[in-house]
C-alpha cells in the first residue's frame, strides 16, 4: 500500500467499519445462529437438511460446529442460502476506529523511544523537563502516524 494513500484508505475502512458498530455488543446464541433461525422458524433438521441436500444428522453436525466455532464460513454462507439469509462477515476495532488504534500504538512506540533516551540522557547529566518528554512523545506520535512503519506492531 503506498503511504500517501494510507490515511484515506484508513478512514474509508474506518467509515465501512463504523456501520458495524451497532453490532458489537450482539452475541451469537449458546447454541449458534443456524439452531436459533432453524428452531425460530419452526423448521426441522430433516428440512433444512433437504434445502441443503444434507442428512438431518449432517444438519446436527453443522449447528454443533458452528456452536463450538469450528465451522467455516463457506458452511456458514450455505446454511444461510438454504435459510433465506445472507451472511454478513466483518471486524469492527474493540476500541473504536483504526485512526485510534494507530493512535494509541504510536503513542505507546514514541513513549518507549522517548523514556529510553531520556534515561540515557539523564545519565550524562542532561536531563530534559517533563513538558519537554511530553512535547517529544507527541511530536513523536505524530510522525510514527504518518509514516506508519512496519515496526509499529513489534
Amino acid at each position: 500500500m503506498k503511504l500517501k494513500h494510507t490515511r484515506l484508505i484508513i478512514r474509508q475502512l474506518d467509515k465501512r467499519m463504523q456501520a458495524l458498530q451497532p453490532l458489537r455488543d450482539m452475541e451469537q446464541p449458546k447454541d449458534g445462529w443456524i439452531s436459533l433461525i432453524r428452531k425460530t422458524l419452526n423448521m426441522s433438521l430433516r428440512q433444512l437438511g433437504e434445502r441443503l441436500s444434507l442428512t438431518p444428522q449432517g444438519v446436527k453436525k453443522i449447528e454443533k460446529n458452528e456452536a463450538e466455532g469450528g465451522i467455516t464460513l463457506n458452511a456458514l454462507r450455505e446454511a444461510g442460502d438454504a435459510l433465506d439469509l445472507k451472511l454478513v462477515y466483518g471486524f469492527i476495532p474493540k476500541n473504536g476506529s483504526l485512526e485510534k488504534m494507530i493512535e494509541r500504538q504510536a503513542t505507546e512506540m514514541a513513549r518507549k523511544i522517548v523514556l529510553r533516551t531520556s534515561t540515557t540522557m539523564k545519565l550524562e547529566d542532561q536531563e530534559n523537563s517533563g513538558q519537554r518528554i511530553k512535547e517529544a512523545i507527541a511530536e513523536l506520535t505524530e510522525e510514527l502516524k504518518r509514516e506508519m512503519p512496519k515496526g509499529l506492531w513489534d
